[in-house]
């Protein structure tokens, strides 16, 4: 039982909306699966958002020092490759994902963020947004949590009423 509560709390911190099918796959009792789910996606994102606020505060303080660390051949040569892969005039490629989540921070900013991090965007891509577009706002992490929370209950709510979806 406690392997199953842990398992699903590793995938509520990383992938939040898969943890329903989980549940049910692992037929995880409904008083013990929706804290664990909750309390793991508060916890994958809490972790996310300040391991990448440490992580941008690192190399944005260490970025010039270690460049001045790679021999010039190196630098030359990546340069070089990058001229030829990026030429001037020629469109960058997006991939679906990247596309969705350009278009989420620019057309719904902080709420898109909040509200599509546990059902769409992934917990540590939402705490990485989050915390790079938005590190500013002391609310963001409340908000992020009560977006989680919520979802979570929502979650749970089609679960019980709807006990055959699945």
């Amino acid at each position: 039982m406690v392997s199953k509560l842990f398992q699903l709390f590793l995938l509520a911190s990383f992938k939040y909306i898969l943890t329903v099918p989980y549940v049910l796959l692992l037929e995880i009792e409904y008083k013990y699966a929706l804290p664990t789910m909750v309390i793991g996606g508060i916890g994958g994102f809490l972790f996310f958002y300040f391991l990448s606020a440490k992580a941008s505060r690192f190399f944005r303080k260490w970025s010039s020092s270690a460049l001045r660390l790679i021999p010039d051949r190196i630098k030359i040569r990546y340069n070089e490759i990058c001229v030829s892969r990026f030429k001037p005039g020629s469109k960058r490629i997006f991939s679906v994902r990247n596309r969705m989540i350009v278009r989420v921070k620019k057309s719904y900013g902080l709420w898109g963020i909040v509200i599509t991090t546990p059902i769409l965007l992934s917990i540590p891509v939402g705490a990485f947004m989050a915390s790079r577009y938005y590190s500013k706002d002391r609310r963001v992490i409340l908000y992020m949590l009560v977006s989680i929370i919520g979802w979570g209950t929502v979650f749970s709510l089609v679960l019980l009423l709807f006990p055959g979806i699945f």
